[in-house]
């Protein structure tokens, strides 16, 4: 069915697209969260549109690039979950918060005395989250006390307003049982919620407790009590769920098509995508490293050059010269922003092209 595509080309089947985000946002309406979509899995303004009109509040932008995009095409409610540091920044995101209701995330002194100063500036508060570490060392402030201590440091500057706390639970990656994502998916909630109840009673009203991810989504009763959840991958999912049985193939909504270029023996075959079509992201320990060929599990997508994919199999493969293959990718975010644009496709038929508007904006 893929037959009209050059290759090598990103499909997404929007069926399985839109089924994905109507479970994830029903599952969390169930338990009381809002769903605050991450848009870096995907960096266009057409899917975050869909997934607003399927219930989604808001959108949570990775980087400021992305998050004028978004804005710049009538989304008006954003959250950026990085800290803004720098002259250049600070400008941009003054002229974004004229576009939309605006909130971002300080984990230093140094980021929240420069959007304090920018406040200032323009004469105006701007409210922002706590970031909270998850137990990843990726930035955030540790939960609990130094929480409490961090905003005390801060709460005497005047151009930010403190109203929240965001976390990213990035260790649930490493949980590969539905007990252990259960775990530290209630440590998520507990640790959001007596961090949260330490800064109230000490004076401050945080109104959003803003957390989960595509796995922590996924089990929405253990983050009851957080006001919204943020996954993004779940949208397209990809073989980092796929492998370890958190997703199944009727569940991954973005492939990519290749074609069969050369067949130096019947036990390996070189495809037409390498690096600059599939993440290089590897899971060696699953036996296939750089993505799933679809109705092919024979088969193991095993090294990857620029424009080569190499294939191996323990049984010949017959392959043919020119035959097509579909392949999940390791890391469907990465793949997404190598192309402008992506392959709309439902009941086998191209519906449409679908423009990857904010490709490219990581600044």
């Amino acid at each position: 069915m893929y037959a009209c595509l050059p290759t090598p080309s990103v499909v997404i089947e929007l069926d399985i697209l839109e089924k994905n985000i109507r479970t994830m946002i029903e599952n969390a309406t169930k338990y009381g969260l809002a769903h605050r979509p991450h848009v870096k899995s995907h960096r266009s303004s057409e899917l975050a549109k869909l997934q607003l009109a399927y219930g989604a509040k808001g959108i949570t932008c990775a980087k400021l690039g992305e998050a004028e995009v978004m804005a710049s095409n009538g989304i008006n409610d954003i959250l950026i979950a990085y800290p803004m540091i720098g002259a250049d920044k600070l400008e941009r995101y003054s002229e974004l918060a004229k576009k939309c209701t605006l909130h971002s995330i300080i984990n230093s002194y140094e980021g929240a005395f420069g959007l304090s100063e920018l406040g200032r500036k323009h004469g105006v508060k701007y409210e922002v989250l706590i970031d909270i570490d998850g137990g990843v060392d990726r930035g955030g402030i540790k939960p609990g006390s130094s929480a409490l201590m961090f905003a005390h440091s801060v709460e005497k500057l005047d151009g930010i307003s403190i109203v929240g706390l965001m976390y990213y639970p990035g260790r649930n990656y490493a949980e590969h049982t539905l007990e252990g994502i259960q775990r530290v998916s209630y440590l998520e909630r507990d640790e959001l919620l007596v961090t949260k109840q330490l800064l109230e009673a000490d004076g401050f009203n945080i109104t959003i407790l803003s957390g989960g991810n595509t796995v922590s989504g996924k089990v929405p009763w253990c983050l009851e009590g957080l006001t919204e959840i943020r996954a993004g991958n779940y949208i397209f999912n990809d073989c980092a769920q796929l492998y370890f049985d958190r997703v199944a193939v009727e569940d991954c909504a973005l492939r990519v098509i290749a074609t069969i270029v050369s067949i130096p023996n019947e036990y390996t075959a070189i495809i037409d995508a390498g690096t600059k079509s599939l993440s290089s992201d590897s899971f060696p320990s699953t036996g296939s490293n750089y993505g799933f060929v679809v109705g092919r599990q024979d088969l193991q997508l095993f090294k990857l050059n620029e424009e080569h994919g190499f294939i191996k199999s323990k049984e010949p493969h017959r392959l043919r010269i020119g035959d097509r293959i579909a392949i999940i990718p390791n890391h469907a975010c990465v793949v997404t922003n190598l192309v402008d644009e992506v392959y709309g496709f439902r009941n086998m038929t191209l519906e449409r092209m679908i423009s990857i508007d904010a490709r490219g904006k990581s600044t």
